[in-house]
């Protein structure tokens, strides 16, 4: 199908990782967002391998090693700083094929954007509607505007309003149970080594640092709290120290060492698996699909399979754009549904959904030599469309 003119709804990561497949296969993308200045939501992510084999497709390998952390360990504290577990990664990289980069997420999105086009993705335009004909989709955006192609790419985020479209209702998220912070750090070897991810747990609660890109880390922290719990950045410090009082010193350091006012704090939700994912020429992509809590890490990856997936059906499919997309959901349905279950059932475990549950996995973890958890993590990303 040569010729096609794409509409994007959505300039995050998996609407540009979209709106860059479909360009880069000749067609006309235009590419809409509703904020007047692009942000990325959160500070980092972490970018497993079958996230930076689409932009190695995509040809952005050089770039996102630039700019993503060395990531070769990960290691287990409890609470107080004892040792549980701590391996190498390599020979994940070897058995997957690729080294993981975690990377600022503001970072990413201004290398999908230089690769795309910064002045080709028109902002300002909060898409509210969609209409359909036999040869042509339209967008219909809140200013009287329109935008007509053969597909259009609904990558509106986890609050998509085009969701409603595609299923002819409105999902509500489903609150996970824990609230997360997260932000951005200097690396210092006081709070952790600089090519390790460490991760503390005890209490039903974590706190996490991550290389990324510029001799930052990457902080979290997760804490089981009811849904509605007053959000007051100025007291973040305050309240972290409280969650967290008797953990090790690194915690506590990076307590004292974030900058509260570049703090995320966010309540996290997920989806229930979605039967489907397109409706005639509508694709939903990235969280406005698939919304998953990020205890597998893979959000972000997933959009991005999701863009790629969606260009090679529209490029190697003839039988039109309506024929292709419903090949795209063939694809995808199965493999999102598992990751949003799989972190699902990680997070209920990590968090203390059943406490005597989290008790038996820190007791495993002092067992673990890394096998099981590079052996899930490789599972996860071998099923991605990129071997």
């Amino acid at each position: 199908m040569n010729n096609l003119k794409a509409i994007v709804i959505g300039a995050g990561m998996g609407g540009l990782t979209a709106g860059l497949a479909l360009k880069q296969a000749g067609y006309t993308v235009e590419v809409y967002d509703r904020v007047s200045e692009l942000r990325p939501a959160g500070a980092g992510i972490s970018l497993w391998s079958n996230g930076v084999k689409v932009l190695n497709w995509l040809g952005l390998g050089a770039e996102i090693a630039q700019i993503g952390g060395q990531m070769n360990r990960m290691t287990y504290f409890n609470s107080v700083g004892e040792t549980l577990t701590d391996f190498s990664l390599e020979s994940l990289v070897q058995r997957v094929g690729q080294r993981p980069y975690p990377v600022a997420r503001t970072d990413l999105q201004q290398m999908l954007l230089q690769a795309f086009g910064v002045d080709q993705v028109q902002l300002k335009s909060r898409c509210v509607g969609v209409e359909e004909d036999e040869t042509s989709v339209t967008a219909l955006f809140e200013d009287g505007r329109k935008a007509t192609g053969d597909v259009l790419v609904a990558a509106d985020g986890t609050h998509s309003i085009l969701r409603q479209y595609v299923l002819g209702q409105t999902l509500e998220r489903r609150y996970v149970g824990y609230v997360n912070w997260n932000g951005l750090v200097e690396a210092s070897p006081a709070l952790a080594p600089v090519n390790s991810w460490v991760i503390y747990v005890g209490q039903h609660q974590r706190a996490s640092l991550m290389p990324v890109g510029g001799n930052r880390f990457y902080f979290f922290f997760d804490v089981p709290l009811p849904k509605g719990t007053p959000n007051q950045p100025e007291q973040y410090r305050a309240e972290l120290s409280k969650h967290f009082e008797g953990w090790a010193e690194p915690v506590q350091r990076l307590i004292q060492t974030l900058d509260p006012l570049k703090t995320n704090r966010v309540e996290i939700h997920d989806l229930d698996p979605l039967q489907t994912l397109v409706r005639g020429r509508v694709a939903l992509l990235g969280d406005a699909g698939h919304s998953t809590a990020p205890d597998l890490g893979q959000g972000g990856c997933q959009a991005m399979e999701d863009g790629a997936v969606l260009a090679q059906c529209l490029c190697t499919n003839t039988l039109g754009v309506v024929d292709a997309l419903q090949r795209y959901e063939a694809k995808r349905c199965d493999r999102v549904a598992k990751v949003i279950l799989g972190a699902r059932k990680r997070s209920e475990m990590t968090h203390g959904h059943n406490p005597e549950r989290t008790r038996q996995w820190y007791a495993e973890l002092k067992q673990e030599d890394g096998g099981k958890i590079l052996d899930a993590i490789a599972t996860t990303i071998l099923a991605g469309p990129f071997q």
